[in-house]
C-alpha cells in the first residue's frame, strides 16, 4: 500500500488537534457525556467550569501556611519554612495565610472570590505521579482502576445516546475544550474520548490567523501537507473557535512568560466569544519538588516560590478579564495536584511526595473563605509523616457538579460511584444549596474527642453529630485508612466508640469525623 492511501485509509480525523495560537486544543465534543450533559437541554446552564492541574505534586504546607501552629511548622521544615511575618494574611481569618508570591490570589479572597479547601485526598493514597494522576481524574478508589473519567461519567448518565447526531444546530460548539496535547481520562467517556485540543496558545493564534507552518519540499514534507488536509476537512469545530476568538479582538493585560496565563488567556477569550463549551482544563508543571524547593539564603524566594507565582498571576488576570468581558458571572475555577508533600523537609532543601494538600476554588460566585482546620502537625514529625485529608476530593467535584451544574441528587451516587460529602461551595441559584449553616455554625466546636490521649491499647472516642450519615474512621501517618469505626444514619446526638489499636505500632493517629457538610480531625497518641 502506498503511503498516501495508508494515510489516507487509517488516519481518523478525531485524532487531530485543532491548532489555536500555539495551544493544542481538544475539543470534548458530542463524543463526550460529560459535555452532553453539560451542554443538552437535561442540563439548562451557562456555566463554565475551570480546571487547572499543578502536575508534580504541590507543597501544599508552604502554599498555604498555618499561622496558629507555626511553631510545629516551623520545626518540621527548618530549612524551607515561610518566616511568619512574610506570610500573606487573609481577611478574617488570623489562623492562616498564603506563600508570599501570592498576592494576586490573596487579592481575590480578601475580595470574596476565593475558597482555601484544606488536607485534600483519599483514603490510603497512592504516590505515583502515574497512578495518583489517574486516581484524581477518574474519581475511583485507590485500590481500583476505572478506565473513565468522573466528567465523562457524568456526560455518559446525561446523554446515553451520545455522540450520534453531533454537533448540530443546537449544538454547534465542542463541548469541553483541553489545552494541552493529550487529552485528560477526566473527559473519557464509557466509549469514546470527548475532547477537542489545543496543543498550546501559539497553535491557537495560528488557527485564528489561517498561519500554517510551512512543510519541507520532500516526500515526507507532502504526506505532512496531506495530514493537514485531512485535520481541515473533518476537523468539525475549528471554524466555530475561530469565529468565537474573532469576536473578541481585544483582552486585558497577562503577565508574560507564564505558560498558565497564556492558556488561560485563550481560555477567557473562547468563553467571551460565545462558545457553548462548559468546561476547559489546562495545565502547568514543575512541582516536583525534591531538591531545591527554596533559596537557602531566603526561603521566601527559589523555584516553589516561582511555580506559585506563576499560578496566583495567572489566575488573577484571568478573573480581570473575564470581569471586564462580563461573563464573571459564567466563570468559576479550581486548581488540583496529584498529592501534596510530606511536613517533614529532607535534606536536600525540598520535599517528598506526601498525601494531602490545600484545593483552591475560585470565582465570583464561589463560597468564599477557609474550609476545614490547619492541617494537624505534631510538636515532632518524621520524614514518613503525612498531612491527614479532612476533604476527600471526590466531594469536591461532587459539590461543584450538584451546585454549579445542577446535576441531580440522584445521578451523583452513579456518576462518582458512591454518596461523598457535599460542601457548600458556589452559588447558583438555579441549583439547590444546603450544608451552609452547618459549617457555619459548627466551625469552632470541637466534635470529636477520645480519651485517655495518649493511651496504650485502646482509647474511647465521643463524636456529637447532628442527625444523619455520619463517618468515623482512622488513619495513620502515611495516610492509610486502618479501621472504619461508624459509617451510617444516626439520630442527632453524642455517641461513643471504642478504638482497640492491638497489633498497631506506636504513633500518631488520626480519627476523621464527618456529618453531612462539616468534618474535623482528631490526632492521637498510641504509647508504648
Amino acid at each position: 500500500m502506498k503511503r498516501r492511501d495508508f494515510l489516507r485509509n487509517t488516519i481518523p480525523a478525531t485524532i487531530l488537534p485543532v491548532i489555536v495560537g500555539g495551544l493544542s486544543v481538544k475539543a470534548y465534543g458530542a463524543e463526550s457525556p460529560l459535555v452532553q450533559a453539560l451542554m443538552g437541554t437535561t442540563t439548562d446552564t451557562d456555566k463554565v467550569l475551570v480546571l487547572i492541574q499543578l502536575n508534580g505534586g504541590n507543597d501544599g504546607l508552604n502554599m498555604v501556611i498555618p499561622i496558629d501552629i507555626y511553631g510545629n511548622y516551623y520545626n518540621a521544615r527548618q530549612n524551607i519554612a515561610i518566616p511568619q511575618n512574610r506570610v500573606l494574611t487573609l481577611n478574617g481569618n488570623d489562623k492562616t495565610g498564603l506563600h508570599p508570591s501570592m498576592t494576586g490570589l490573596q487579592t481575590l479572597y480578601n475580595e470574596g472570590k476565593l475558597a482555601v479547601i484544606q488536607a485534600v485526598g483519599y483514603p490510603s493514597p497512592n504516590f505515583s505521579h502515574f497512578r495518583a494522576t489517574d486516581i484524581w481524574m477518574s474519581a475511583s478508589d485507590s485500590n481500583k482502576v476505572v478506565n473513565t473519567g468522573w466528567a465523562g461519567r457524568y456526560l455518559g448518565v446525561e446523554y446515553p445516546n451520545f455522540p450520534n447526531g453531533y454537533p448540530n444546530a443546537a449544538v454547534p460548539d465542542p463541548l469541553a475544550i483541553q489545552i494541552g496535547s493529550i487529552t485528560s481520562l477526566a473527559l473519557q467517556g464509557p466509549s469514546v474520548n470527548m475532547g477537542m485540543s489545543i496543543t498550546d496558545p501559539t497553535n491557537f493564534y495560528n488557527l485564528i490567523d489561517g498561519v500554517i507552518d510551512p512543510a519541507p519540499d520532500t516526500p515526507w514534507g507532502k504526506e505532512l501537507k496531506y495530514i493537514r488536509l485531512v485535520a481541515q476537512q473533518t476537523q468539525q469545530y475549528a471554524q466555530v473557535i475561530k469565529n468565537a476568538a474573532a469576536a473578541v479582538p481585544t483582552q486585558g493585560a497577562y503577565p508574560s512568560g507564564n505558560d498558565l496565563a497564556a492558556q488561560l488567556k485563550v481560555v477567557a477569550r473562547l468563553i467571551k466569544g460565545g462558545l457553548k463549551t462548559r468546561v476547559y482544563m489546562v495545565s502547568t508543571g514543575g512541582f516536583d519538588t525534591h531538591s531545591a524547593q527554596t533559596d537557602t539564603a531566603d526561603t521566601t524566594i527559589g523555584n516553589h516560590a516561582n511555580l506559585l507565582a506563576r499560578v496566583s498571576n495567572a489566575i488573577k488576570a484571568f478573573m480581570d478579564d473575564v470581569k471586564a468581558l462580563g461573563v464573571e458571572d459564567r466563570v468559576i475555577g479550581m486548581t488540583f495536584s496529584e498529592f501534596g508533600r510530606r511536613i517533614k523537609s529532607n535534606s536536600s532543601v525540598g520535599t517528598d511526595h506526601g498525601a494531602a494538600a490545600p484545593v483552591f476554588v475560585f470565582g465570583k460566585n464561589v463560597r468564599s473563605g477557609v474550609y476545614g482546620n490547619n492541617p494537624a502537625i505534631a510538636g515532632t514529625v518524621s520524614v514518613n509523616d503525612n498531612i491527614p485529608f479532612q476533604y476527600d476530593f471526590r466531594s469536591i467535584y461532587a459539590s461543584i457538579l450538584s451546585q454549579w451544574f445542577c446535576v441531580k441528587t440522584t445521578d451523583l451516587e452513579t456518576i462518582m460511584f458512591k454518596n461523598f460529602q457535599n460542601i457548600p461551595l458556589c452559588v447558583n441559584g438555579a441549583c439547590s444549596t444546603t450544608g451552609l449553616d452547618d459549617v457555619y455554625r459548627n466551625a469552632g466546636d470541637q466534635l470529636i474527642v477520645n480519651y485517655p490521649n495518649p493511651f496504650v491499647e485502646s482509647t474511647k472516642i465521643t463524636f456529637k453529630t447532628s442527625g444523619g450519615h455520619t463517618l468515623v474512621h482512622i488513619i495513620d501517618t502515611l495516610g492509610r485508612s486502618i479501621k472504619t469505626l461508624a459509617d451510617k444514619e444516626y439520630a442527632p446526638g453524642v455517641y461513643n466508640v471504642d478504638f482497640n489499636s492491638y497489633g498497631l505500632p506506636p504513633g500518631v493517629y488520626y480519627a476523621r469525623f464527618q456529618n453531612g457538610a462539616i468534618q474535623q480531625v482528631r490526632s492521637m497518641l498510641k504509647v508504648r
